[in-house]
């Protein structure tokens, strides 16, 4: 009986992860009852995985996707480390740990607390924002050494926080190089993503980490810079109707006004609309010109002798006739006809 197990532990022939996780990253496979390895021992790795082998404590080897058998030709490190000289044909003991290289996504980050951001246009200003990301291993010996250790597996659960305050450490950085204003940040959020990338690499790397994507959901300004933009929006809106759009505020303090007359507060919207009224009839008045009414030196035609007389004359100072009657109107001193009862430029009825 004692035989038997001894041998059995010696059968370890076939080593395979079959991932059924989702968050998995690092994963040591079982060897408590089988110890040892088998020389020509079949060593599968699956697409998205590595496979370390580590002795006594140190790695070893390193396998990609496919099928591997561990002999001394594909094993140099380890037989190295075991000082096989001539190659070997007992059971030797190892681990053998996983190494997830797949993308991890929907991994999300946010600001726990206002970052600071100094914007041309408000000065110093608090912004919040949030947003997912995605990493996977770029390198399975450095992730080893610097964060998984000797455990039996490690999961996303137990990086994502301090990965996420990588990304909000480099948040603040990004602001800084990205120079974008704070009216503008809602447009540049790809842009502001892509410097954000690049700033929290290096701290990635150092884990044996890549950021494969970032994304920025929302940003939070404070609601003094919300408003501003609000109101920028709306200019932008108003525009091309800006004159309409006073001319119908004017008419709508008139009408407050007679709501509120004799009141203070009436009185003060009165003064406003008296002031928009005025600056309305100032700009219309702008384009009027005055018709200069007829004086002693201008001279018209005689319509007898066709001379050159006074138009204020009645009779012709060359022949004596009698000339046409000439009315002009009282309001914009136009010339008319005698017998019109209308002014034909203004309207104003004639007082006969």
């Amino acid at each position: 009986m004692g035989l038997f197990k001894a041998l059995k532990r010696q059968l370890l022939k076939v080593i395979e992860w079959k991932d059924d996780s989702t968050d998995t990253i690092v994963y040591r496979y079982p060897m408590d009852d089988r110890a040892e390895i088998m020389n020509g021992c079949q060593l599968i790795v699956g697409p998205a995985q590595s496979a370390i082998l580590v002795k006594e404590g140190q790695i070893a080897d390193i396998y990609g996707p496919g099928l591997h058998r561990l002999e001394t030709k594909n094993m140099p490190i380890l037989t190295s480390l075991a000082s096989w000289k001539y190659g070997f044909d007992s059971p030797f003991k190892a681990d053998v740990y996983y190494v997830n290289t797949k993308q991890f996504i929907n991994q999300t980050w946010g600001t726990t607390n206002p970052v600071m951001m100094r914007d041309k246009d408000f000065g110093m200003i608090r912004v919040r924002a949030h947003g997912k990301f995605s990493f996977r291993v770029s390198d399975a010996a450095v992730l080893m050494r610097e964060i998984f250790g000797t455990n039996r597996d490690y999961r996303t659960a137990s990086l994502i926080g301090h990965f996420r305050s990588i990304v909000v450490s480099s948040f603040a950085d990004a602001l800084g190089e990205a120079n974008i204003p704070a009216l503008d940040i809602a447009a540049k959020y790809r842009e502001l993503a892509e410097v954000l990338i690049q700033t929290s690499k290096d701290d990635f790397a150092k884990m044996g980490i890549s950021v494969e994507g970032l994304f920025i959901e929302n940003v939070s300004l404070p609601q003094e810079v919300e408003q501003a933009i609000d109101k920028r929006t709306s200019v932008g809106v108003m525009s091309d109707k800006m004159q309409s759009f006073m001319q119908y505020q004017t008419a709508e303090a008139i009408r407050d006004a007679a709501k509120n007359e004799g009141g203070v507060a009436g009185a003060g919207v009165g003064l406003g609309a008296g002031l928009g009224m005025g600056q309305m009839f100032a700009e219309a008045m702008k384009n009027v010109k005055d018709e200069p009414k007829p004086t002693e030196d201008t001279k018209v035609s005689c319509n007898n002798c066709g001379k050159a007389i006074p138009a204020n004359v009645k009779f012709c100072p060359e022949c004596g006739g009698k000339l046409p009657e000439k009315r002009f109107c009282v309001k914009c001193g136009k010339p008319m006809p005698a017998s019109a009862n209308f002014c034909p430029e203004c309207g104003t009825k004639v007082e006969n």
